[in-house]
C-alpha cells in the first residue's frame, strides 16, 4: 500500500503537458484554438533558430520536435526544449507551406513542385509527389502597376497550400489549381480536383467535407473521401487590375458554418452543407489574407492594409469588439486560454485579452528593433514613400522585398503548453514564454 501511495504521488508531480499541434490551425477544421495555457504575460525568449531565409511557414509541434519551412529552401526539425536542430531536408527552392507531422511522418510542399513526405524522427524521405508545377497567381496591370499590358506575379502570394490529414489521406492546394488527395503512407493519388487557378489556401475537413478556396474567385466544398464536388461559392471579381479577387485565406468550420476571407475585402460565412450565405463582412478594400479563429460564439480575424483586428458574433456578423494595429496583417490569430495571439508585418507578436478585449502585450523580432525605425512613420504607420519611388511592377516586388527587413510575421503563432511558436522574415523561429 506504501507503495501505491508513493507511486500516486509521484505521478501528480509529474508536469502536465496540453496537446501537440501536429498541423496547420491546430485541426483539420482550423479553429486555430489550441489545448494550452498560452502565455498571459510574457517573460523571456525561451530560444530563438535561425535558418538562412524568411520564416514565412507556420511551426508543427509534435513528439518533442518543432518542424518549420525556411524560404532557404529547408525544411528544419528542431528540438522543442533546446531550440537545437535535430535535422533539416533540402527541397532547395523556398518552403512555405506549413507541415503537417502525423503518423511518424511529416508531410509539406515545395516551390520546386513536390509535394513530400519524410519519416519525422530522422528526415528521411518516405516517398514525393510532383504535381503538375507550381505556380504564384499572376494578373496584368496588377495592383495597377506598370506596365498596364503586361502579366505580373503577385509578390503577396506569399504562402503554398498548407496539408491537413484526415482518415488516411492527406491533402493539399497547388499552384497548378489542383486540390490533391494522397494516400498518407504511400503518396499515391486519391484524386484531384480542377478549380480554375492558383489554390494556395489550404484544406479545411469537417464532417467528411473539404472546403478550400482559389484564386478563380470560387469557394469550393468537396467531398474529402472522393473528390467530388458538393457545392461552389461565388465570392468578388477584378478583371482591372487583379487586386480585389481571391481567396488566399484558409477556412474554419465550426458549428455547421465555414468562416473564410477574400482579397475581395469580404468575409464570409457560409452554411457548411448547403453553401448558403448567412453572413458578410465588408472591410471597404482591404483584403482579408489571414485565416479565421473561432471560439465560443465569436470569430477572430485581421485586415491586411487597414491594419485592423476584428471580433465578430459568429451567428450574425455584428462586431463585437476591434482593435487598430495600423501595419498590415497577413498572421492568423491563435487562441489558448484566454490570450489570443498574432503576427503584424510590423515584426511585432500582438496578445489580444479576450476577458477584457484589450491588448495584453507586444513582442518585438531583432529585425523589427534594428529595422523597424526606418520603414516607420512618426505616427506609426508604414512609410512605403521610403521603398516605392514609382508605380512600376518592378518597384512593387523591390518594395515588399524592402519592408521584409522589418522582421514581418507572416507566420501564424502556434500555442503547445505555456510556450508560443512563431516564425519571422528575419529568419528566426522564436519560442517564446
Amino acid at each position: 500500500m506504501k507503495s501505491f501511495y508513493l507511486i500516486t504521488a509521484f505521478l501528480l508531480s509529474l508536469p502536465v503537458f496540453g496537446a501537440d499541434a501536429t498541423e496547420f490551425r491546430g485541426n483539420p477544421q482550423h479553429t486555430g484554438v489550441y489545448d494550452a495555457p498560452g502565455v498571459p504575460k510574457f517573460s523571456k525568449i525561451k530560444w530563438k533558430f535561425h535558418t538562412n531565409g524568411l520564416v514565412i511557414s507556420s511551426p508543427a509541434v509534435a513528439n518533442g520536435t518543432v518542424y518549420v519551412g525556411s524560404t532557404d529552401g529547408n525544411l528544419y526539425a528542431v528540438d522543442l526544449g533546446s531550440g537545437t536542430q535535430r535535422w533539416k531536408f533540402a527541397t532547395k527552392v523556398r518552403v512555405t507551406s506549413s507541415p503537417a507531422a502525423n503518423g511518424g511522418m511529416v508531410y509539406f510542399g515545395s516551390y520546386d513542385g513536390n509535394f513530400y513526405a519524410l519519416d519525422a524522427s530522422n528526415g528521411q524521405l518516405k516517398w514525393k509527389f510532383q504535381t503538375e508545377g507550381e505556380r504564384r497567381f499572376a494578373g496584368k496591370h496588377l495592383h495597377g502597376a506598370h506596365p498596364d499590358g503586361e502579366t505580373m506575379p503577385d509578390p503577396f502570394d506569399c504562402y503554398l497550400s498548407s496539408p491537413v490529414v484526415w482518415s488516411g489521406a492527406v491533402y493539399f492546394g497547388s499552384g497548378d489549381g489542383n486540390v490533391y488527395s494522397l494516400d498518407a503512407a504511400s503518396g499515391k493519388l486519391n484524386w484531384k480536383f480542377k478549380t480554375g487557378d492558383v489554390v494556395h489556401a489550404s484544406p479545411a475537413i469537417a464532417d467528411g467535407t473539404l472546403f478550400i478556396g482559389s484564386w478563380d474567385s470560387y469557394f469550393y466544398a468537396l467531398d474529402a473521401a472522393t473528390g467530388k464536388e458538393k457545392w461552389r461559392f461565388k465570392t468578388g471579381e477584378d478583371h482591372d487590375i487583379y487586386n480585389q479577387v481571391g481567396i488566399q485565406s484558409s477556412a474554419a468550420v465550426m458549428d455547421g458554418v465555414v468562416y473564410f476571407g477574400c482579397r475581395d475585402s469580404n468575409f464570409y460565412a457560409l452554411d457548411a452543407r448547403t453553401g448558403q450565405q448567412k453572413w458578410m463582412f465588408n472591410n471597404k478594400g482591404s483584403w482579408v489574407i489571414t485565416s479565421p479563429a473561432v471560439r465560443g460564439g465569436k470569430v477572430y480575424f485581421a485586415t491586411s492594409d487597414s491594419g485592423l483586428f476584428y471580433a465578430l458574433d459568429a451567428k450574425s456578423g455584428a462586431p463585437v469588439f476591434s482593435q487598430k494595429f495600423i501595419w498590415p496583417m497577413f498572421s492568423s490569430p491563435a487562441i489558448a486560454g484566454n490570450m489570443l495571439y498574432i503576427g503584424s508585418e510590423e515584426g511585432k507578436l500582438i496578445t489580444i485579452d479576450l476577458t477584457s478585449q484589450k491588448p495584453a502585450w507586444v513582442f518585438q523580432t531583432d529585425a523589427s528593433r534594428e529595422n523597424g525605425p526606418k520603414f516607420t512613420k512618426p505616427d506609426g504607420s508604414p512609410n512605403y514613400e521610403t521603398v516605392v519611388s514609382e508605380n512600376f511592377y518592378d518597384e512593387m516586388v523591390i518594395g515588399v522585398h524592402k519592408l521584409l527587413a522589418v522582421g514581418a510575421i507572416f507566420s501564424s503563432p502556434v500555442v503547445v503548453d505555456n510556450v508560443i511558436y512563431v516564425g519571422s522574415t528575419d529568419g528566426n523561429l522564436y519560442a517564446l514564454m
